[in-house]
């Protein structure tokens, strides 16, 4: 028989019997210690080493065996015994439980506690990998996690038991002497007046304290540690450096500006980024010229006849780069100069915590700043297939190069970026393949909402290839091939453009990041904090370099806070909120979602229930000929608090901005319910997707009384 569940049955006996015969569930209260003082220190006077050798054994039993009462003890050893002796048990007693409670959890509960403390456990491992001393001291010195949790936790870990008990007595003793300290203040109460005493107020005033001063040392511990090898100047020229000019780093230039900080801007290429020259702007306007080809193609629906639309396709293109001309001076070096920043084309690289080298040409130059902002956004993903590189082959960034329709194209991809210019590219007349390797497209999305847009992509030509693999590229002259593969059978294709759509990896390399040694996680993203931070607290980074999302509305909203708290650095740090970003694919129709879909929700075991509007039975959808598509509302079982949206239709990117706006600021399906829309609009069908739900959680017996009362009215 195993040794463990003998060892096991002993704690528990000797913990069932001190916690039952002792009745320490009913002494370790603050009520109780307070009724029981004075009969304390009688026996204490009594017999004091007695007593103290008592005191010592039940702390070791509480903590050992993770009962609670372990702060109770801290306080009434501050009343009992002073502030010398009860720090001194207390100190040791607590390092001696913790430790048999760590012992515990590496020899005997380990399962136990991985099954029921799994997301902790987790979170403490990667601590522990990382910088395992500094990682335990944090814990002890800022109680994140109760004292118990630690000693299980770290028991699943590597952690010597040696390094474990001098880390655990080093770091609990700050918050040991805080505490009993406060105990010794409860001795002396015995009026009502005495309550109010400064000694008293004061010791319990550093209760809440302590957190926060933990914290600070902590801070200085680690930038201290980081910091230690490079040199800090004794001033510098600039409080903010941003690297980056697009949708990040021009949201954190024009914080810094606004805030009146002297801050400098360097972009080594477009300013704008990727959104302005080859993303969001070129796209969208791709996006409604070939709406427009498609509406006079389908103008029968509204009663229309002989409608026909005549273009070129470079006259399309041109097109888009004068809308790029004519957004561009929103992000030019001239406004953001204009408004106080400093904008300085070049490439940038990072030299130190405080110094970027900014080189255009031969010329280099060394700035200095306080907080350094990394905003270096993300390039396209060429995926290796064999033969893509001796051939020509498109990404977002080099598609808006063409003059000339393709008439033959290949997508690879089938997520928002290659849905768009798929549709867009089918509707000019090109022959579309999209080859992905999933089982659908927009994987991203419950699969109604992709199933919505797959329909739409076939009826406008579009030739989808999911659960298919590109293996090879062939080139034999000017024909182009490529070979996708399913479930072992090959298919060719032939080609006159190829579109790679597969993704963009963040922009991690090229500027100094490998020299200050930030880390890098295993998605290719800057490892960041809560609040942005890398590993030297003053290096923010933000947008599609930190991830989550790779979308320029996220990446200004995370550019505000990194912003914000490099300038307020020491004095105050605002952490993102990611719970209500909005996602949207600009296809017909398009599809929007913020906060959990279907798919997430049952991932994640969130309970939930589903309200469900289709736009066929609205007014002006049935108007515009456009009733393709629903509102879908997720909700928490039984009241109207919002824990997702998907819509898909007309305008859809539009409408889901009323539930980002609602759950952002805690509003329910009741009050969107009871919101005027205007009519006819299709914003009513937020409002109709309300009463749905409120349809489907009536009051029954509110309603039958209601019944019977205007019956009544009525001399029935």
């Amino acid at each position: 028989m195993s040794a463990k569940p003998i060892v096991v049955g002993v704690v528990l006996a000797v913990a069932a019997v001190a916690w039952f015969g002792l009745d320490l569930g009913h002494v370790l209260t603050l009520e109780s210690l307070h009724e029981r003082l004075d009969a304390l220190i009688q026996q204490k006077n009594a017999s004091p080493v007695l007593f103290g050798a008592l005191f010592f054994a039940v702390y070791v039993l509480v903590t050992g065996v993770s009962l609670p009462g372990a702060a109770i003890l801290t306080l009434a050893a501050g009343a009992l015994f002073g502030l010398v002796w009860g720090v001194l048990l207390v100190s040791f007693a607590s390092t001696v439980g913790a430790t048999i409670a760590f012992v515990l959890a590496r020899y005997v509960l380990r399962d136990f506690v991985r099954r029921h403390f799994e997301k902790q456990s987790s979170a403490v491992d990667a601590g522990i990998k990382k910088d395992g001393v500094f990682y335990l001291l944090a814990l002890r010195l800022v109680p994140i996690f109760p004292f118990f949790l630690v000693n299980l936790a770290m028991g699943l870990t590597a952690i010597p038991v040696r390094t474990f008990y001098w880390v655990s007595q080093l770091g609990m003793l700050p918050g040991t002497i805080v505490y009993v300290n406060a105990g010794t203040q409860l001795a002396q109460i015995r009026t009502l007046s005495d309550v109010a005493s400064p000694s008293l107020l004061g010791s319990f005033a550093l209760l809440g304290v302590f957190p926060l001063l933990a914290k600070f040392v902590l801070d200085w511990i680690k930038a201290h540690k980081v910091y230690r090898r490079w040199d800090r100047p004794r001033r510098f020229d600039r409080n903010l450096i941003v690297i980056g000019g697009g949708a990040a780093g021009l949201v954190a230039a024009y914080v810094a500006a606004v805030a009146k900080a002297k801050v400098t801007l360097v972009e080594g290429r477009l300013m704008g980024g990727d959104c302005l020259n080859f993303g969001c702007v070129p796209s969208k306007a791709l996006i409604r010229a070939a709406k427009l080809v498609h509406q006079a193609r389908h103008a029968s629906a509204l009663g229309l006849r002989h409608t026909r639309v005549e273009f070129d396709f470079g006259d399309v293109m041109a097109r888009i780069k004068r809308t790029i001309a004519t957004i561009a001076p929103h992000d030019s070096a001239e406004r953001y100069t204009a408004l106080g920043a400093e904008v300085r084309l070049g490439r940038a690289r990072i030299i130190s915590p405080w110094s970027v080298e900014v080189r255009n040409g031969s010329t280099a130059r060394t700035l200095t700043a306080r907080a350094i902002v990394i905003a270096a956004g993300s390039t396209p993903v060429i995926p290796p297939i064999p033969g893509l590189s001796a051939t020509e082959c498109l990404t977002s960034d080099t598609f808006w190069d063409l003059s000339r329709l393709p008439e033959r194209l290949v997508v690879l991809g089938g997520g928002p970026v290659g849905c768009e210019l798929a549709q867009a590219m089918a509707r000019f007349g090109a022959a579309v393949t999209i080859v992905e390797m999933a089982d659908r497209i927009l994987i991203r999305e419950d699969p109604d909402a992709a199933a919505a847009v797959a329909s739409a992509l076939a009826a406008d030509g579009v030739t989808l290839l999911t659960a298919h693999k590109a293996a090879r590229i062939d080139q034999d002259g000017d024909v182009r091939t490529i070979i996708v593969e399913s479930a072992g059978q090959e298919k060719q294709i032939e080609y006159d453009a190829l579109l790679c759509a597969v993704g963009r990896a963040p922009r991690v390399t090229g500027y100094g990041l490998e020299g200050l040694g930030i880390p890098i996680r295993e998605n290719g993203t800057i490892e960041t904090d809560a609040y942005l931070q890398t590993l030297y607290p003053n290096i923010y980074a933000c947008g599609d370099v930190s991830g989550p999302h790779q979308l320029t509305h996220a990446a200004a909203h995370q550019a505000w806070h990194a912003a914000t708290n490099a300038l307020l650095d020491g004095l105050w740090h605002i952490k993102p909120d990611y719970s209500a970003i909005p996602w949207a694919t600009f296809t017909d129709p398009e599809v929007a979602h913020v906060g959990l879909n279907e798919t997430e929700a049952t991932q994640k075991k969130t309970p939930f229930e589903v309200t469900f509007y289709a736009l066929k039975d609205l007014d002006r959808a049935i108007v515009d000929e456009a009733t393709s598509g629903f509102v879908k509302v997720l909700t928490a079982p039984g009241k109207d608090r919002i824990l997702g949206v998907t819509i898909v239709g007309e305008h859809a990117a539009d409408l889901v901005a009323e539930y980002v706006l609602a759950m952002k600021h805690g509003i329910g399906l009741n009050g969107i319910f009871a919101t005027v829309h205007s009519y006819p609009t299709l914003a009513e069908a937020n409002k109709y997707a309300a009463g749905e739900w409120k349809r489907g959680h009536a009051p029954k017996r509110a309603l039958v009384l209601a019944e019977r009362y205007l019956a009544w009215r009525r001399g029935d």
